[in-house]
């Protein structure tokens, strides 16, 4: 990588770290945001009248530690040079703020930085990033509440089309369009055989749409590729999990959508372009999706 390529990686890394700041801030209020809407419509479905509430949206109120309310000063949220100054503990009542928040920072910083290592500081390296952000949110809100937003996956299907009309992704707006039809459309036929064969619920919608958004970035023909990946990417998060014990009980669903946004994650890093040269290296299969 030239000295530029550096630089530039350098740069769109540290802006990664103020996004992956508000990245935090999306994962936890968003999920909180559309319960009290849903609260609110449920109300005046029932005609009466909902409780009214102090605003809470993703800019007010301004953080605070769950615990004693301490409002967090400029200079304690730097990302991930503060919580190492605080030793990972609040400021004022000392109690322990969760290995998320910096990890989340690092994963942003190291994804915008991989981006512009590949792209540049272009709109393509930009587009992508946004994608890395979307699907970062996407991973630990399901993971957390079983809920994939619709607000996060529209922008992520309407992005990608756009993305490919524009020239700012390799894929053409017709494999585009016929990944999202395509990407939502299997999902949603897995989804109805089962549901017909043993009356339950296998997926949520919210999985049909973030494969059909994943389809408009990458294209119809890395559709298979894209399910084969998270199913590798599920068997390490799941088997992880029980290692930590955070499976002891097996009847708890695990959520497919951080499986779906992780490797759309992996994907990204390889490219459209270069996704095939990816495959060989994790599945025997790569010719289903010449």
């Amino acid at each position: 990588m030239l000295v530029s390529s550096w630089v530039d990686a350098a740069l769109f890394g540290v802006l990664g770290l103020l996004v992956g700041s508000f990245l935090n801030v999306v994962i936890y209020r968003l999920p909180k945001m559309l319960e009290a809407e849903w609260a609110a419509n449920c109300a005046d479905l029932a005609g009466t009248e909902a409780p009214s509430l102090a605003p809470f949206n993703l800019a007010l109120p301004r953080s605070r530690c769950q615990k004693c309310q301490h409002q967090i000063r400029w200079f304690e949220n730097i990302p991930i040079a503060s919580y190492l100054a605080l030793r990972g503990r609040c400021a004022k009542c000392s109690t322990s703020i969760s290995m998320r928040y910096p990890l989340v920072e690092l994963v942003t910083g190291l994804f915008f930085a991989a981006l512009a290592g590949l792209h540049g500081l272009t709109p393509a390296a930009l587009a992508w990033a946004t994608l890395a952000c979307l699907l970062l949110a996407q991973f630990f809100i399901d993971f957390d509440t079983q809920l994939l937003p619709d607000d996060l996956n529209y922008l992520i299907l309407w992005l990608g089309l756009i993305a490919a009309l524009v020239g700012w992704t390799t894929v053409p707006i017709s494999s585009a369009v016929w990944g999202a039809v395509f990407g939502y459309l299997s999902l949603w036929s897995v989804y109805q055989v089962h549901h017909q064969l043993t009356g339950k619920q296998g997926m949520g919608h919210g999985d049909f749409k973030l494969l059909a958004g994943l389809g408009a970035w990458f294209g119809a023909e890395y559709l298979i590729a894209l399910i084969l990946l998270s199913s590798i990417v599920g068997s390490i998060i799941g088997g992880t999990l029980l290692l930590v014990g955070r499976l002891a009980n097996r009847d708890i669903p695990i959520p497919f959508g951080p499986f779906l946004a992780g490797a759309g994650m992996v994907a990204m890093l390889a490219g459209p372009g270069r996704l095939e040269s990816l495959i060989p290296f994790v599945f025997p299969f790569s010719h289903l999706v010449r």
